[in-house]
C-alpha cells in the first residue's frame, strides 16, 4: 500500500511540475518603428551644402590643440574669445573636468597638422598641448 501510495504521489508531483509550451507577446511603443525607420534614412541620406539637416554627424578619432587650462571659468571664455578674434574659421571646445576648464581647437585628422599649428601658436600661447580625442570631420562644399 506505501508503494502505491508513493507512486500516486510521482505521478502527480510529476504532472503538476511538468511544463507546457506558452506564447510569448511582445509589447512595444509603436514609436520604436517609426524611430528605426528614421534611423536608416538618415543613414542613406547623402550629406548636401543646401540641406545641413540631412547630414549626419560621424566622429572619428583625431588631435586638438590644447591651448588654455585653469579655474576660473571667466579667464577660459575670454581665453576663447581672443582665440577667435584671431581665427574665426577654427572651432573651439571647452570642457570641464573638476576643478579645471580647458580650451581645446581645431579638429585635426594627423598628429602633423595638429604639430604645424602648434607651432604656430607658440608665440602667442605659453602653454600647449596636443590631444587624441574624437574629432568633428570638416564640412566639405
Amino acid at each position: 500500500m506505501k508503494v502505491l501510495l508513493t507512486i500516486i504521489a510521482v505521478l502527480i508531483s510529476y504532472a503538476t511540475f511538468a511544463q507546457t509550451k506558452g506564447e510569448v507577446i511582445v509589447v512595444k511603443d509603436p514609436l520604436i518603428d517609426s524611430l528605426i525607420a528614421k534611423r536608416i534614412e538618415l543613414n542613406k541620406a547623402k550629406p548636401t551644402v543646401n540641406n545641413p539637416a540631412s547630414s549626419t554627424v560621424v566622429s572619428s578619432m583625431g588631435y586638438r590643440v590644447q591651448i588654455y587650462y585653469g579655474s576660473d571659468r571667466r579667464e577660459v571664455f575670454a581665453q576663447q574669445a581672443k582665440f577667435k578674434a584671431e581665427y574665426p574659421k577654427l572651432n573651439t571646445y571647452i570642457t570641464y573636468k573638476e576643478p579645471n576648464y580647458f580650451l581645446r581647437v581645431g579638429d585635426y585628422r594627423t598628429r602633423l597638422e595638429a604639430q604645424k599649428f602648434l607651432t604656430e601658436l607658440k608665440p602667442t600661447y605659453p602653454t600647449l598641448f596636443i590631444f587624441r580625442e574624437k574629432i568633428n570631420p570638416p564640412i566639405l562644399e
